[in-house]
Parts: C-alpha cells; structure tokens; sequence
C-alpha cells in the first residue's frame, strides 16, 4: 500500500502520569473488553447520528464481530460503526488520553450512551500485541478509508485503504505471551464475563442450530451455522418493573448464577435523580460460604462490567446480596478496576440501603407469615444490616423477629408485651430467656417452660453480638441464656420450697461436692429447686460465657479465658436428700456424688475425652454387676 504520512504520537504528559502510576490496567485481559467498549460506543454513535438524520443511508447489520485467526495470529474486533476519517484517526489515536468520547458527549450528551470517558481503552491493545492496525471508513460520504498502524513505541503509520464499508477493524497482531487469546474458549469465557449484557450484538464465529422443515410426513430436520451471539442486549435491569414477571426475574438470575438455588425475593433498582441506577438485587437462600463467595454482586457501567468487588459502593452487610447495580456516575479510575468514593458513591450507598430496608418492610407488613417462613434464612442479613447501620437499623426495627422455642414469632415490642408481667427482674428489666443450642439445654429450658416462662431461640452465629446491641440500646431489656447462673427465675431461690436439709447436712453436702470439684476454680452451692430440676445443675456465667463466646467467634485462640461455672445441688431431690444424705461409705458417698456430678456435666457437653470414656466404662460395669 501506497504511505500516506509518517509521524511522532503525541503523549498528554498532564493526563499520562496519573495513568503511568496506575500501570494503566490491573490486568491483561481487559483489553478486550476496552476494545469491545470502544467498538460499542462507534455503534452507538451511529445509532444516534442515524436518529437525528445526520448520518445518511440505513444502519444496516449493527453486530459486533471477534474474529480469531491463529494461522496469521491475529485478533480482529470489528464494528459498522461510525469509523473515522484521517483527520479523525490521526487526532484521536496519536494523543493518548485524548477522547473522542467526551467530544461526542458534549455534543449530544441529551441522546448518546457512550461507556468511554478516559480516551485509554485503545491503548490497552499494546498489553498483548506487538502491532495494532485500525483499518476503518467513516460514515461521512467524501471520507476515504484508511489504515493506521503503531508497532507498540511512539512512531505510526497511515496507508490508504481498501475497505468499501463503513466501520473499523482492530487488528491485534499478538504477541508470544497472548497467543490464548486466540482460542475460542478463552474468548468466550472473556466475553461472557465482560461483555455479557453490551446493548450491541457481539458475534464470536458460528454456531450450529437444528431447523425444521415440512409439515406432517414430510417434516425434516436439519442443522444450519447461524451467528454465534454472545450477549443479551437489553438486561433485565433496562426493563421496567412493571413489564415483568416473577419468572423473568428467576429467569435472570439463573442468567447470571447457572445452576444456583432460587432467590427467595428481589429488589429491582431503578433511579435517574440525583443519580443514574439501575439494577436488580437478589435476596439469596445462603446454603454454605461457598454460596457466598461464589455469587457475587456486579458492577456494570452502562452494561459494562466493571468489577464484582463492591464494597466502596454496597454497605458490607448488603455483600450477602446477589445481582447487578448498574451506573454511569459510578467514578472510575483509568483501570475501570477500582472505585473511588466521592459524594456521588455515598448517595448511592445510602438509596441501596433504604431500598433494601423499605423492601423488607413491605413484605413484613403485607404478608407476615411469608415474612415469617423466610426469617431462617434472611434473619443473620437483617440483624448484620441493624448491627453495621444505623440508619437500617432504624429503617427494620419493628421489622426484626423473635421466635420461641414453640416456633412463634414475636417483633420486639410485641415479646416484650407477652413477658413484660411475667419476667422482670428486680431492676424492672425484662428478662429475655434464650438458647443458643436447644438440644443440650433441653432440660433448663423444659424447667423454665414448666414455670411458665418463654424462651426464645438464639442459634444464628451474629447472636451473641445482636443480644449485646439490643441490651445497649434498648435498656429496658436484659437478655439471659436458660443456663446461666443468672438466669435468675431458674436458680434462685424459691421461698415457697422448704428446705429440707438442716444446717449441718447442708454443709457436709457443700464439703463433699467440693471434693469431687478438687481445686477447681468452679462455685458449689446447696439450695432447694423445684421437683422438675436435676439432683445438681450446672449453670455457667453468662458475662464469662459471652466472652468466651466473642473470642471463639473472632478466632482468638491465644489466651482463652478458663471456663467457669456453678454447680447447684439440688436439696429438693430424693438422691440427695434421701440417698446421697443417709450414706455410710464416706468412700461410696463420694464415689456417688461424682457419679451426679458427671451427669451434669454429660448434659452440658462438658464431659469429653478420657473423662468420658471413664464414665462410660464405669457405668458399664456397673450394668454387668448389677
């Protein structure tokens, strides 16, 4: 081909170093993306010159094309879009960081949907080619086509060309290291991750599609190649919500979670003041962390993929959520890989939040027992929101849930009502009797059930933190775990029971209990319970117990606080007042006292180990002398 000019590419010095101090891209395969973005806007102009009447003739066949060629190693991204001139390519592919996007924006800002801002994404070819040709023709009629070729330093090239239709081909002669980039699989995953939803057809070679033809009889089948389209153009989150059904918003997010389980519910965004966003957030049946990991929200700009890293835009407890968010004024540094915050994000998190608290809420209020049913799974986010937000906190309040061990529901101000007569403490605080492991407290919370108390069910892991929170601000309730020493309808005293012992056996019975504890640091104390208790009790302090608690959940191994507890023995029991009291044996009568002490321990899990394999043994030989 004939040369056309030769020359020097200019560099934006103002603009290049901050790009030169973010390496530009964080990662080597977005340059496909860049590309496509770049191809996408050229199509969208078009579009909207075509609409104005300012581009004459018909639009024709819009689709984007990815064409791989490994005989030539070459990497072809071809668009019919506007293409440019030689004026145009010399002006905007010679000046880094020079946009012709933002050109166009400023000139039809009220109609164009342009994804590039920063005048970089051609550039991120260099990350993988050792030539980049743009073989292109504009749309004006007197242009003429030309290529513009760069081998990678600051030097190109402009020949005529022989292209008769409108458009650009990107032609990437790949380096070495890039050569996967040749391959259809690697494409496809590429395109699927970040051209998935781009409101243009992107094409990646053929695919083959079954047809039939006839009727009755006559009716045959046969296979034809048919363009291999890789995207949906118009995403669920471009639609109104009222055009939609529940089974589009199932549809879409097996879309983009393949072979997940179904959401339990969703929330479709949709916002053009005093920012742009759209989206659609799914409420998800969290089934294991590999769920949560695995599934994650993502971020789109103008359907472009950005990032599945959200957390400067999404609070961190809305991280459990799956979906999309989707929007233009989301800032992005150069490497459109990490987000900045600023004003803007702030009131984007902010409308997230209320809309996830105003959705629940609607649900609560319009149908509660469907509210109720989906409580398991939703209750762990709910609370993590009231702990982490102050602003949700106050939003779901009325709409957080209790539920007993009879599996009824309760909203805060309705438990309170239900047991504020019943169980309050001396400092008029209600006490709220909970468990956190209902098959081993059976028997504390069968003893609390037979007094008449309610007890409620605590077992999510961010409980012991919500108990402390609600304890903080709300200072009317206290909350006491079935077997805590505290727990003070459970254990102390009752003045209606007789006690049965005199002074002196009361003591001999404290001394001998003592003995079987050794030099323990744990309390022994003799008191009369209800008929319904155990011979002895143990009950654990609940302020240690929630120390402990707190470190195991934040993985502190180191300095583990010793386990304290108390043991009650039951004066009010037949074995200890009648049996354990009128033996002879001293040895015997310790040997017993033991035996009572281990089944306390065996109901609280605590006896593990030689300990248990000793108890079982002795047991056993009793059974077999017996």
């Amino acid at each position: 081909m004939e040369q056309v000019e030769k020359g020097q590419i200019t560099v934006n010095t103002e603009n290049i170093f901050p790009i030169i101090k973010q390496f530009l891209y964080s990662e080597q395969e977005i340059f496909l993306r860049e590309l496509i973005s770049n191809a996408v806007d050229a199509t969208s102009k078009m579009k909207t010159l075509s609409s104005k009447g300012v581009a004459p003739g018909e639009l024709g066949d819009l689709t984007i094309e990815v064409i791989p060629d490994k005989e030539a190693k070459t990497l072809i991204i071809r668009d019919k879009g506007i293409g440019l001139t030689a004026e145009e390519a010399k002006k905007y592919l010679n000046q880094v960081a020079f946009s012709s996007a933002q050109e166009f924006l400023d000139k039809y800002k009220e109609d164009a949907n342009i994804i590039g801002h920063f005048g970089l994404g051609f550039y991120s070819a260099f990350m993988v080619a050792d030539k980049v040709e743009v073989d292109t023709l504009s749309y004006q009629e007197e242009a003429q086509p030309v290529v513009w070729s760069c081998s990678g330093d600051t030097s190109f090239e402009i020949y005529h060309s022989q292209r008769t239709s409108r458009g650009t081909d990107i032609i990437l002669h790949l380096s070495d290291d890039a050569i996967q980039y040749l391959e259809e699989d690697r494409l496809a995953e590429l395109l699927d991750k970040y051209c998935k939803f781009l409101p243009i057809p992107i094409q990646l070679g053929m695919k083959k599609k079954t047809i039939s033809e006839g009727e009755g009889d006559d009716k045959q089948e046969r296979e034809i190649e048919v363009p291999n389209i890789i995207n949906n153009t118009n995403p669920l989150w471009k639609k109104s919500p009222s055009d939609l059904k529940d089974e589009d918003y199932l549809a879409f997010y097996n879309e983009l979670y393949p072979f997940s389980r179904p959401p339990l519910f969703w929330i479709h965004l949709n916002i053009d003041y005093p920012f742009n966003l759209t989206g659609v957030l799914y409420f998800p049946k969290i089934e294991s962390n590999f769920d949560i990991q695995k599934n994650k929200i993502h971020l789109y700009s103008n359907q472009v993929f950005v990032t599945d890293d959200v957390k400067e835009i999404v609070p961190e407890f809305l991280m459990l959520l799956h979906g999309v968010i989707d929007s233009p004024d989301i800032p992005l540094n150069v490497s459109r890989s990490y987000l900045q915050a600023d004003s803007n994000v702030r009131k984007i998190t902010g409308y997230i939040t209320k809309k996830v608290a105003d959705k629940l809420n609607e649900l609560f209020k319009q149908d509660r027992p469907a509210y109720e049913a989906k409580w398991p799974d939703i209750g762990t986010f709910i609370k993590y929101g009231f702990l982490s937000d102050e602003k949700f906190e106050e939003k779901v309040g009325p709409s957080i849930l209790l539920k007993n061990t009879e599996g009824k529901y309760f909203t805060l101000e309705e438990y309170k009502e239900k047991i504020k007569a019943n169980q309050t403490d001396k400092n008029g605080k209600i006490v709220i009797l909970y468990s956190n492991i209902l098959n081993d407290h059976h028997s504390y919370i069968q003893a609390a059930l037979a007094k008449g108390y309610d007890v409620v069910e605590m077992d999510q892991i961010i409980d012991n933190h919500f108990i402390q929170h609600l304890e903080y601000k709300k200072g009317e309730f206290t909350f006491k775990r079935v077997d805590s020493d505290v727990a003070d309808h459970l254990i102390e005293k009752d003045e209606t029971i007789p006690e049965v012992l005199t002074e002196s056996e009361i003591k001999h019975v404290d001394e001998l209990f003592k003995t079987v504890l050794k030099e323990s640091m744990n309390k022994v104390e003799v008191k009369p319970l209800s008929s319904g208790e155990q011979p002895v009790v143990i009950v654990k302090p609940e302020f240690m117990r929630r120390m402990t608690e707190m470190q195991m959940l934040q993985g502190n191994a180191m300095g583990k606080m010793p386990e304290m507890y108390t043991v009650i023995i039951n004066s009010n029991h037949p074995l200890i007042n009648s049996k354990l009291i009128k033996m002879e044996d001293s040895a015997e009568k310790e040997k017993f006292a033991h035996y009572l002490y281990d089944l306390a321990r065996l109901s609280q899990q605590m006896l593990t180990g030689e300990e248990l394999t000793r108890f079982i043994k002795e047991n056993l030989e009793k059974l077999s002398n017996s």
